[in-house]
């Protein structure tokens, strides 16, 4: 009986965790391949939901920052990166610091886009930006990058596109759909 258990236990599992295999093989492979779009969460950052009170993005010293455990997050997403053979085109980041710095650490390069911005504190913000890097990702529909494009941003900013909640230093990648908008193609989770 026990073994019979185990079996349908180990059989259960195997069918949890074979979409998640599965949609993160198509994810690098699609990363490999160009054209597509990488919509990175920042890396772990200190204790805290949001921003304290009175933030400012030119001083990161008001802002809530990336933990050490952070920072070694960013640079293993990069060498993952680097080890998968993606090759990365460009990198647009967030204002805030621990997006700028999450992109630096991982790819050495960003290039800020005021459209990656948080409106975690002002919701009426949401469609303008969203519109925005729809729009930018839809252009890849006639202009293909020839590599990837990474853009690291926020929680609430992956979610409005894709309707996924990612996970701290989590990928989604995304595809133009060929009309107005994008497709998400999968997740990786670096941990």
């Amino acid at each position: 009986m026990r073994g019979a258990r185990r079996a349908f236990i180990a059989a259960a599992l195997a069918v949890l965790v074979a979409p998640a295999v599965a949609d993160e093989a198509a994810a690098w492979k699609a990363l490999r391949e160009g054209g597509h779009v990488a919509l990175i969460r920042h890396a772990s950052t200190m204790p805290g939901l949001g921003d304290p009170a009175g933030y400012r993005l030119d001083d990161c010293a008001t802002q809530r920052n990336l933990s050490d455990a952070g920072r070694e997050e960013a640079r293993r997403l990069g060498e993952r990166f680097r080890k998968e053979g993606v090759v990365v085109e460009k990198v647009y980041t967030s204002p805030w610091c621990r997006c700028r710095d999450t992109a630096m650490e991982a790819f050495g390069v960003a290039e800020e886009w005021a459209a990656l911005s948080s409106f975690f504190d002002d919701r009426g913000r949401e469609p303008d930006l969203t519109g925005r890097v729809r729009n930018r990702i839809g252009t890849y529909s006639t202009r293909r990058p020839r590599g990837t494009v990474a853009m690291v941003t926020h929680n609430v900013n992956i979610a409005a596109l894709t309707g996924i909640s990612p996970g701290t230093g989590e990928v989604v990648v995304v595809r133009p759909d060929g009309c107005c908008g994008l497709r998400v193609v999968g997740r990786i989770r670096i941990g």
